[in-house]
């Protein structure tokens, strides 16, 4: 995403019970409430926490955008220390803290779980503000979004299968998934029941076991983005390819909802020139947050919501579409789509 941040709203605020920093940014509300996940996690400084909820936000809003969502982008960060001890009592305090925060927003942002929180978190929050989706549901939630990012996520990589190597069955293929958590885990099933060789790699050592039982094939984290594949899938962290990485891909089509894998906007360039097709992160991700505000926001049933998540497949080929016959990266396709969205939306309120 681009460096020269412009949002609408950014809250910065220390919990009154925690003490931990809180952050919310709000991107955009061009094309209506802002969402976007609430992150828990260790950071240097407060400051890093705030960079990460800037750069998240932004790429919210073309998320929402390209999915063609009536939301805007934001996202919110609760800010660990290094050293900060987590425990049970911290943890609620915090949420208690950012759902004031929320609240005060009057609708205006709304959340689900990111990285370091989950459904329950959600039910801490709701206690303040409606607007938490993905509880449990016994809580009037969806629940976990790990399935749909993962339903949405195959539905990208066939798309780009079929325009990489012509035909969209992955059967005989061999897929690197670099991530297995519960999104890569889902996103390894589905290929093994297509037929694809499914090779899986995780910097948490303990899940090789889970891997190997499952009948895939394990890499170890540093050679996950040279191993042979035809199809790479970032699944964990962001920051991954930069253009030193991109010399040592083997894949010649990445694919995953791993969130700003891009550590600068000219790697998409980079990635072109060495002859691969990179799906924008923002437009293969897109399956949590299009399943979950299908279902709570816009009172869909599961198999309309299922179809729009499906429908990602449409949008990487839109994107891919557009790529080729303007001579541009699906990076700059992508946000072309989603800026003739934005630009077309009439104007509204700041808060809805």
């Amino acid at each position: 995403m681009s460096q020269a941040f412009e949002h609408e709203e950014v809250v910065v605020r220390r919990g009154r019970r925690s003490g931990l920093p809180l952050i919310v940014a709000v991107h955009s509300r061009v094309l209506g409430p802002a969402v976007g996940g609430c992150r828990l996690r260790r950071y240097d400084t407060w400051q890093d926490g705030l960079t990460d909820a800037l750069r998240l936000s932004e790429a919210m809003t073309y998320k929402a955008a390209v999915a063609g969502l009536d939301f805007g982008g934001g996202k919110s960060v609760i800010v660990l220390g290094r050293d900060t001890g987590l425990t049970a009592e911290l943890r609620e305090a915090a949420l208690e803290d950012l759902g004031e925060v929320i609240a005060s927003l009057a609708g205006s942002y709304r959340t689900g779980p990111d990285i370091g929180t989950g459904p329950q978190d959600m039910v801490v929050l709701k206690r303040f503000s409606p607007y938490a989706y993905c509880a449990p549901a016994g809580h009037g939630g969806t629940g976990d979004s790990g399935g749909p990012t993962a339903t949405g996520v195959l539905a990208a990589l066939r798309a780009g299968a079929r325009h990489v190597f012509g035909d969209a069955s992955c059967a005989g293929r061999t897929v690197v998934i670099s991530g297995f958590g519960s999104v890569g885990g889902g996103i390894a099933a589905g290929l093994a029941a297509e037929g694809a060789r499914v090779v899986v790699s995780d910097v948490d050592e303990s899940r090789k076991g889970a891997a190997l039982a499952s009948g895939y094939g394990w890499v170890e984290p540093d050679r996950a983005l040279s191993a042979p594949a035809d199809i790479l899938v970032p699944a964990a962290v962001g920051g991954v390819l930069d253009a030193a990485a991109v010399r040592r891909l083997a894949a010649p089509l990445v694919v995953g909802p791993a969130n700003n894998q891009l550590t600068h906007e000219s790697v998409a360039d980079d990635l072109a020139e060495h002859g691969v097709v990179w799906i924008p992160d923002y437009v293969a991700g897109a399956g949590g947050i299009v399943y979950a505000l299908s279902r709570e926001s816009e009172n869909h049933d599961h198999e309309a919501a299922h179809r729009r998540v499906e429908g990602i497949g449409d949008t990487v080929s839109q994107v891919l579409g557009l790529a080729c016959s303007t001579g541009v990266t699906p990076l700059a396709a992508a946000r072309r789509i989603a800026e003739a969205r934005l630009a077309a939306a009439p104007a509204r309120p700041a808060r809805d």
